[in-house]
């Protein structure tokens, strides 16, 4: 929300979080229950020209700049190898703590989260699933295709349990800058409704 507050492109708003992210951190619960749970956030920027995935690990981050395709975050890790912009004591970080012997190609993803990166697309998972969908209709995805996706719940996307998907967001930014920008929210928790 800050960076979209103070920043007026996607690489700002980057700029913006990370900025914030190094001075002050993250943390607090991720549920409204007694129960302590939290994690380490993932973000997708995009402005009418550019888009750029963000992951974090403490204060630590690298950051992907999408250059075309399709592409996903999903309560994971997945930028690997693609890194165009990180946080400077990244590497030396996870040499000094023997996550990275600092020889082999430096994979984000692996290293700060210990997993297998080569199967983060076929295991099966909420980022494997969506990554599938995305795919699956990769060249035609209209706002109507999106919001499908986002109410899947046989894939995970939409979860339903103990941890509940809590709202969705599809966003049309068009290239042209006379046409405006529309963007669609869930107006409840599930996104299915």
């Amino acid at each position: 929300r800050l960076g979209l507050e103070r920043a007026d492109t996607a690489e700002k708003a980057l700029s913006v979080i990370v900025d914030l992210l190094e001075k002050y951190g993250q943390g607090g619960n991720c549920m409204e229950s007694k129960m302590a749970f939290t994690y380490h956030n993932s973000f997708l920027i995009a402005d009418r020209k550019e888009a750029w995935v963000l992951e974090t690990s403490g204060k630590y981050w690298a950051a992907e700049k999408v250059e075309g395709g399709v592409r996903n975050i999903s309560n994971q890790l997945s930028i690997t190898t693609k890194i165009d912009r990180e946080h400077p004591e990244l590497r030396e970080y996870a040499k000094r703590n023997g996550w990275w012997d600092g020889e082999k190609e430096f994979d984000f993803a692996a290293v700060y989260s210990y997993v297998n990166t080569a199967r983060m697309t076929t295991s099966g998972g909420r980022y494997c699933e969506g990554y599938k969908l995305l795919n699956k209709h990769k060249g035609s995805i209209t706002s109507e295709i999106m919001m499908e996706i986002l109410r899947d719940k046989e894939s995970g996307i939409n979860m339903e349990g103990g941890f509940m998907t809590t709202g969705s967001m599809v966003s049309v930014l068009p290239l042209q800058p006379n046409l405006p920008c529309i963007h669609f929210f869930t107006g409840t928790p599930d996104p299915a409704r």
